[in-house]
């Protein structure tokens, strides 16, 4: 793949936390509109990765580039590429002291800085803010609090958040946690429609291993050193992971699931 075909292109990158190598040497490339898993046992440096990625983090050493762009040691991006990137956390803390409805947040996805956009009145915010909530299923929740939605509501939110304005690279840390197997589904299926209807890159982390067999183009093995790379069927075998989790989890696995 070459670079001008990646969304995202890394390079040998390391990250330290606390001192030690928490990812080192990592190597891998998302091509456009397609959907990479990011899986490993907990502690594996998954969500340090991530917030590497997205400038969260300072590397050690290596090179990122999202967008074509190269990203700073420091975490600088121009704000013309940063805006085509969204991320949606593990847990996002919200303060029960500033109360922000539904509809207020997803606006301030809209008022995100970068690319000029063709819409900029007050009417026509509004608009794009409603054909967000409303391919997202949320509508019914704009005037509610953040501080009032379920698990699976806030995660849709978050979709809606995403999709207010036009981006190119979607980044998910364990989107599915906390959420039930009913909502989890809901989630899924509807990442994968906008993913094909806006021509996302989507990567995200993920514990669910039967959902990235279901949805996933392409999955990354990583427990600090990345452990493979390719497609579900070449890397979630038994044996690959038995390497990357241990052989107990994969027993444990099939026994919850057999």
């Amino acid at each position: 793949m070459s670079v001008k075909e990646a969304v995202l292109q890394v390079q040998d990158l390391s990250v330290e936390r606390r001192g030690r190598l928490a990812v080192e040497g990592v190597s891998f490339a998302l091509a456009a509109e397609s959907d990479t898993a990011l899986v490993g046992p907990n502690g594996a440096g998954k969500s340090t990765l991530v917030a590497a990625l997205l400038g969260l983090l300072p590397h050690a050493s290596g090179r990122v580039e999202l967008l074509g762009q190269p990203l700073g040691a420091n975490g600088f991006l121009p704000r013309s590429v940063r805006a085509q990137i969204a991320y949606v956390p593990q847990n996002l803390v919200i303060q029960g002291l500033i109360p922000v409805s539904v509809a207020e947040f997803v606006g301030f996805g809209f008022d995100l800085p970068g690319p000029r956009l063709p819409w900029r009145s007050g009417k026509q915010r509004m608009e794009a803010v409603f054909i967000a909530l409303e391919r997202t299923h949320t509508c019914d929740l704009r005037n509610r609090l953040l501080t009032e939605l379920s698990g699976g509501q806030l995660k849709r939110v978050l979709l809606a958040f995403c999709l207010v304005r036009p981006r190119r690279l979607l980044v998910l840390d364990e989107a599915q946690a906390g959420l039930d197997v009913h909502s989890n589904e809901h989630f899924q299926q509807q990442l994968l429609e906008l993913r094909r209807q806006e021509g996302w890159t989507v990567l995200q982390v993920s514990h669910d291993l039967e959902m990235v067999r279901r949805s996933s183009d392409q999955v990354l093995c990583l427990n600090r050193k990345l452990r493979g790379s390719g497609s579900p069927e070449a890397t979630l075998s038994e044996e690959r992971l038995g390497e990357l989790y241990g052989l107990n989890m994969v027993s444990q696995h099939h026994q919850t699931h057999g």
